[in-house]
C-alpha cells in the first residue's frame, strides 16, 4: 500500500519544470538533426542538377502581387561552359576578387565593409563573397536579419566543402538575379543584348557585373 501511493505521487512544480524542459531539448535536438540531414542532401541533389528557382525568386512574385502588378521571372539554366568567360572574370573581379584563395568567407573584405558603412553611417559595401551570395539565393530568404546571416554562414560552409569552386560559380551566374526579374546569365544576355550568355563581350560582361549591387535600378525590365 505505501509502494503504491509512492508511484502515484504528483511531481512537484520543480519536477515537471525539468521535464518540461528536457522535452524542449528533446524537441530542438530532434529538429536540428533533422535540419542538418536534410540540408546536407539538398546541397548534395544541387551539386548535380541545374536548380529549378530559389526563395527570392518567389519573395520577388509575391512583392509584385502585393503592388498589383505581375512579374514574369525571366531564367534559363546553362553550364559554366556555355557562359562567356568574359563574365565569369567581371563578376568574379567586380564581386570577389579573392574567389578562388578563401573558403568561402573574405573577412578583410568585411572588415573593410564595415570601416566604409560605419564612415559614411550607410550600407555603401556589403563585404559578401560570391560563395555567401550563392548561398543566400539558394537556400535563404533576403531578410535582413541575423538569423538569415546564420543560416547563410552555414550553407556558404556546406557549398565550399560538397560543391567547390566551379560549382559555386555555375549556380551563381544563372540564379543571380540580373535585372528586374531577369535570373542567370542566359536570361540577361537574351533579355539585353539578344544573344546568348556565350556570346557576350568583354563591354556586355562588364555591364552586367557592374550592375549586380542594384541590378533592377541599373538594368531594369528588359
Amino acid at each position: 500500500m505505501i509502494m503504491e501511493n509512492l508511484s502515484t505521487k504528483p511531481l512537484s512544480g520543480t519536477e515537471l519544470f525539468k521535464c518540461f524542459c528536457l522535452s524542449i531539448i528533446q524537441l530542438i535536438g530532434t529538429v536540428a538533426f533533422y535540419f542538418f540531414i536534410i540540408s546536407i542532401a539538398l546541397v548534395l541533389l544541387y551539386r548535380f542538377i541545374p536548380i529549378p528557382f530559389t526563395p527570392h525568386m518567389i519573395s520577388r512574385k509575391i512583392e509584385a502581387r502585393a503592388a498589383g502588378s505581375t512579374l514574369h521571372i525571366l531564367h534559363q539554366w546553362v553550364p559554366l561552359e556555355k557562359i562567356s568567360p568574359h563574365l565569369q572574370r567581371s563578376v568574379i573581379e567586380a564581386e570577389d576578387a579573392h574567389f578562388y584563395e578563401h573558403r568561402g568567407f573574405d573577412f578583410d573584405a568585411i572588415t573593410y565593409a564595415q570601416e566604409q558603412n560605419e564612415r559614411y553611417g550607410m550600407i555603401v559595401s556589403g563585404g559578401s563573397t560570391i560563395s555567401q551570395q550563392t548561398a543566400k539565393n539558394i537556400f535563404c530568404t533576403h531578410a535582413r536579419t541575423y538569423t538569415r546571416k546564420a543560416f547563410e554562414a552555414y550553407f556558404t560552409i556546406l557549398i565550399e566543402l560538397l560543391w567547390g569552386k566551379e560549382r559555386i560559380l555555375e549556380v551563381y551566374l544563372n540564379m543571380i538575379e540580373m535585372g528586374d526579374g531577369v535570373f542567370g546569365a542566359e536570361a540577361a544576355a537574351q533579355s539585353y543584348f539578344h544573344c546568348s550568355a556565350e556570346q557576350l563581350n568583354q563591354y556586355q560582361a562588364a555591364q552586367i557585373a557592374l550592375s549586380l549591387p542594384a541590378p533592377r535600378l541599373y538594368m531594369g525590365k528588359p
